[in-house]
């Protein structure tokens, strides 16, 4: 599922993005089989030690030299992930599909990364679509809010008073 900047294009403002973030919807234990797809991709990838840098980060950075864009493969497996696959998007873009975060969960994944271009991305999303399920973003921050003792529903509420 294509989260990140790729996904905020199919939401909110066009904007210059030079990467795409995919989350894989499987442990760090799949390893192998996303190293077989970068091979199969001709990626290069980014870090020396690659199998550490996953077990760290999570994240395999890799790079397509042909086009000079940067793919990070997102490894994850807890249960907002996963209920986030189930909600993603297909867009047809010639044969290929391709799956997107939802609109709810790009929201949620740019509250949660919570730098000034991610907030600004929220903003754009929420000031140019309506009828979004703002329980679901609501539920999911106060989770997370829980969880790593962060502020993101109430950041969250400033950023819809801000938009009105």
């Amino acid at each position: 599922m294509v989260i990140g900047g790729q996904a905020v294009l199919v939401y909110g403002e066009p904007r210059l993005t030079k990467d795409i973030d995919i989350t894989l919807g499987l442990g760090v234990e799949g390893f192998e089989r996303i190293r077989d797809v970068i091979v199969r991709l001709n990626l290069i990838v980014l870090v020396d030690d690659v199998e550490t840098f996953v077990k760290k980060t999570m994240v395999v950075p890799c790079l397509d030299k042909k086009s000079g864009i940067r793919v990070d493969f997102i490894f994850s497996h807890s249960p907002y992930e996963r209920q986030a696959l189930e909600r993603a998007k297909a867009i047809r873009f010639g044969n290929s599909c391709v799956k997107f975060a939802s609109l709810e969960d790009v929201v949620i994944h740019k509250m949660v990364a919570g730098r000034a271009r991610d907030i600004e991305d929220v903003k754009s999303i929420l000031g140019k679509n309506s009828g979004y399920d703002s329980r679901y973003i609501e539920m999911w921050l106060k989770e997370f809010d829980n969880s790593l003792g962060e502020n993101f529903f109430t950041q969250y509420k400033k950023i819809l008073e801000e938009i009105k």
